[in-house]
């Protein structure tokens, strides 16, 4: 048995079961969509998952298949390998920021710790797999599920750490922290 090629495969799958559930993975939307052709219509599904692991790395992926099942794997599959890394706070983000996509626009702001995510539907989605705990958000414009999504991800891509938005305004780092971080800092 030793001697067959690909006679290991069954690691293979370990390894990767294991690293799906290391990633926080979350069906966003579902939507059935159709392609007319001459015969009549051929029926799919659009699936937006995204894909995170809770400590600063988010990816959005598009699947699409006949079935369900296969249209989330392959959703999961891109969000897996689109994955980008964005700057926190500690809890929360840095500072405030407007991110578009197509019609939507979100706003999101940093809170204090305990404030919880205030978000809903995409934008919490990806917030909540990015690792994101404490927040403000508003949804303005289009409520397009799949443009809020990446709306969002766009805002959270514009996020610069403490230390270059106060070389960018010639400031002290200590003085464009946030107020609650401040506090800490200053007692300690």
């Amino acid at each position: 048995m030793s001697g067959k090629p690909g006679g290991n495969r069954a690691p293979r799958r370990d390894r990767r079961e294991e690293e799906r559930e290391e990633f926080d993975e979350r069906v966003i939307d579902i939507t059935r969509v159709a392609k007319v052709v001459k015969g009549g219509r051929h029926f799919a599904f659009r699936t937006v998952v995204v894909v995170g692991d809770n400590k600063g790395n988010v990816g959005i992926g598009i699947g699409k298949s006949r079935g369900v099942p296969e249209s989330i794997r392959k959703g999961s599959d891109h969000a897996r390998r689109v994955m980008e890394p964005i700057t926190l706070a500690g809890t929360t983000i840095p500072h405030e920021v407007i991110g578009k996509h197509g019609g939507a626009k979100v706003l999101l702001r940093p809170a204090s710790p305990g404030t919880g995510v205030i978000a809903g539907g995409g934008v919490r989605a990806v917030l909540e797999a990015a690792g994101v705990h404490d927040i403000l958000s508003k949804s303005q414009g289009s409520n397009n599920i799949l443009n809020v999504a990446f709306a969002t991800l766009d805002a959270l891509r514009q996020l610069k750490n403490v230390q270059q938005v106060a070389a960018i305004r010639g400031k002290n780092p200590q003085d464009v922290t946030p107020f609650w971080q401040r506090k800490r800092s200053e007692q300690a």
